[in-house]
């Protein structure tokens, strides 16, 4: 889908669809629907003079125009004013998307819905409103119910000067974000004979070279020389072998922030296997890996002036006859030793190789992304991330950034009381903490391999494996923490 912005009038933009926007408040609606009449002609106005339409928020109604600049009118609700965020934009406009694919539309045009305080904010939030609705991953599908393409442009247009002035700059990033957004749906939703560690490092060496940002690839024998055991152990029970990928972005003489993605390309539990039923959705399993890497593709595109540093262990985890078990014992990286209580936690075995490498970088920060925990998902459903670290400043900056995207963290705490419930009698940790605080004692594990850093980690589990559709995300895989970490690395200093 192509995203772009017209300085116009909505009588010189030709689409299939038009929408234009409205509060419910009937002050505020009323001068929109004197907008409307006056650009379109009264006839827009039947669906308020009938009752079917209040301006209520994801209330649509359509009008057929005249044909000579739309064949059909849109209208969409805001909702209240006083409610009224980026997110409403972002999902009025995912509405209207929506609705003109049904309507097998080529074009649709968003009538930029009057003056605002922050025209650029609206802009890019309407933008990624709309492209991300327009998602499906249907690559797989050879005979589709419409032959039709669906909605191939989505045009932003106003008349109004300071919207024009922000709409160049906003909308190319929204274009840029969006498409990093589904780089890492598309990586996440793809099936587990596609996506496994070999061909996830090759996809980051395409991206890498088409971009222009490094991509160093170590295989099981550098692992083994390196020590990183917990990336051996748990890919040990599977004919995949791992790779533990290395991206590289930005000047050397800036002190990187390291961001580190769990890459799980299929998760069975190994030994400790996991109930058949949905097992298929842990095809989803790398989702911080491709939260990491649709991250890269953005900051690239966009040339951000910072520096990063992408860490993805990749391994898939089987059980077999050579499976890690119950009771083994890793060496990590850092040279500590970890005791497998169960081969189903194992994200946080690989994290921790990764953090405990990301020391060398001597990073300004370290955020790590995974889909570690279902306690995880218990606390806090789908709609937030928890987020635990060891620095205040970083994870307010991530909560703040996390707030503008509507890809929000929530904060779990991690008292000293925690820790005890991970202690090993045979080595230095145990790799789970029993039934309770599942979500906190994994982080617990993860901080024992982390260095002299700012650190951060954000359990994706619940926002990145989505079990119904919302009004810009399809069932799936969601691309969680791309427009977060974009965000955030925007603002940092």
């Amino acid at each position: 889908m192509k995203l772009s912005f017209a300085s116009a009038s909505p009588t010189a933009v030709k689409s299939d669809v038009l929408a234009f926007f409205f509060h419910q408040e009937k002050g505020i609606q009323n001068k929109e629907r004197s907008v409307l009449a006056k650009k379109l002609g009264s006839r827009m106005l039947l669906p308020f003079d009938t009752g079917d339409f209040k301006g209520k928020a994801g209330e649509t109604a359509l009008v057929y125009g005249d044909g000579k600049t739309s064949t059909r009118v849109l209208l969409v609700g805001l909702g209240e004013q006083k409610n009224l965020s980026l997110e409403q934009y972002r999902r009025s406009a995912a509405v209207a998307a929506k609705r003109a694919q049904k309507l097998k539309a080529k074009s649709l045009a968003l009538w930029f819905p009057g003056p605002v305080q922050h025209p650029a904010d609206v802009l890019r939030a309407m933008g990624e409103g709309a492209l991300l609705a327009l998602y499906r991953f249907d690559k797989y599908i050879t005979k589709k119910e419409d032959d039709s393409n669906g909605v191939e442009t989505v045009t932003i247009c106003s008349d109004l000067r300071p919207v024009a002035t922000a709409a160049s700059k906003a909308v190319g990033e929204c274009q840029i974000i969006a498409e990093a957004t589904m780089t890492a749906m598309n990586l996440a939703n793809a099936p587990g004979n596609e996506i496994y560690p070999e061909t996830l490092a090759e996809k980051a060496q395409e991206l890498g070279k088409r971009l222009g940002f490094g991509v160093t690839v170590l295989e099981e024998t550098e692992l083994r020389k390196l020590g990183m055991g917990g990336i051996l152990g748990v890919a040990q029970g599977s004919v995949r072998p791992p790779r533990f990928i290395i991206l590289e972005y930005g000047k050397s003489s800036l002190k990187p922030v390291v961001l580190v993605g769990k890459g799980v390309t299929f998760d069975s539990g190994g030994i400790s296997i996991k109930p058949s039923a949905n097992m298929a959705e842990m095809k989803m399993d790398m989702s911080g890996a491709a939260a990491v890497l649709g991250t890269f593709e953005a900051v690239a595109r966009l040339k951000l002036p910072v520096k990063i540093v992408g860490l993805i262990p990749a391994v898939e985890n089987m059980p077999s006859g050579s499976s890690l078990r119950p009771g083994d014992i890793l060496r990590h990286y850092n040279g500590r030793t970890s005791e497998v209580d169960n081969t189903d936690a194992e994200g946080r075995l690989i994290l921790a190789d990764a953090l405990g490498y990301a020391e060398k970088y001597k990073p300004a920060a370290v955020i790590d992304l995974a889909t570690l925990t279902g306690a995880c998902v218990v606390a806090l459903g789908h709609h937030a991330s928890g987020m635990m670290g060891n620095d205040a400043s970083l994870m307010a900056q991530l909560k703040a950034a996390g707030e503008e995207t509507y890809e929000r963290v929530w904060e779990l705490p991690m008292f000293d009381e925690y820790e005890k419930l991970i202690k090993s009698d045979v080595a230095d940790v145990k790799n789970v903490g029993g039934r309770w605080a599942g979500a906190i004692t994994a982080a617990w594990f993860l901080k024992k391999f982390t260095g002299k850093y700012r650190w951060a980690h954000l359990d994706i589990a619940g926002t990145a494996m989505l079990e119904e559709a919302t009004e810009y995300h399809q069932r799936g895989g969601s691309g969680i923490g791309v427009r977060l970490l974009t965000e955030f690395l925007r603002r940092w200093k």
